[in-house]
């Protein structure tokens, strides 16, 4: 029969993997150092029942299972869940197409102009509901590039909205707000309360070790 240890690493490296995430991703969720995590998926540490907890309403999977010395693999709703969000993330940047289309189709119904700008805007219109939506559901990384698309598409449909005027200088704009959302992406996450319990829980296991 396996240690406890040892079957709960096993679990918890599966859980992790099936669900695309990295021990430090697994971390910040826990509110935990990557560290302990990494002990923890090495069996050399036990994270304490308020952790498993957290873990199996994380994973949607049951203490029990985590404990268990079963080899049994279950069938994560992770997959699932990651196609619906995609959907809807997907619908919710398409309706700002629709959108536009109306109000191209309109203008050219109502007063004879066909304002093709409308589907400019719509890029940067359509980053602002993904930024949204991946807030709530993404990966922290892919802020930081939906941030550097609808900078860079602004400026590209102000510079297009005003082209007879040729302000080509409203691109330079983007260069130091470029490097403010390179630096923004580099702040560490972990607040230092954060920081502090985890320092405090690595301790304590090592003590208990």
């Amino acid at each position: 029969m396996k240690d406890l240890k040892e079957t709960v690493a096993e679990k918890l490296v599966y859980l992790r993997k099936e669900n695309k995430m990295t021990q430090a991703e697994l971390a910040e969720k826990l509110n935990y150092s990557d560290k302990s995590v990494s002990k923890w998926e090495r069996g050399e540490a036990l994270p304490d029942v308020e952790v498993l907890v957290k873990i199996g309403k994380l994973f949607d999977v049951s203490l029990d299972y985590l404990v268990s010395d079963d080899e049994t693999k279950i069938s994560t709703p992770a997959k699932s869940r990651r196609y619906n969000h995609l959907i809807i993330s997907s619908l919710a940047a398409l309706t700002v197409w629709v959108i536009a289309t109306l109000i191209f189709v309109l203008c050219q119904m109502a007063v004879k102009v066909s304002p093709w700008t409308v589907f400019v805007w719509a890029v940067p219109a359509s980053a602002i509901v993904a930024i949204v939506f991946n807030g709530i559901w993404g990966k922290h990384w892919v802020t930081f590039l939906l941030c550097s698309i609808l900078v860079w598409s602004i400026i590209l449909s102000c510079y297009l909205q005003f082209l007879s005027y040729n302000l080509w200088q409203m691109f330079i704009v983007g260069v130091p707000a470029q490097v403010v959302i390179i630096l923004w992406s580099r702040l560490k996450r972990t607040p230092a309360a954060k920081k502090k319990k985890a320092e405090s829980a690595e301790n304590s296991e090592e003590g208990k070790n």
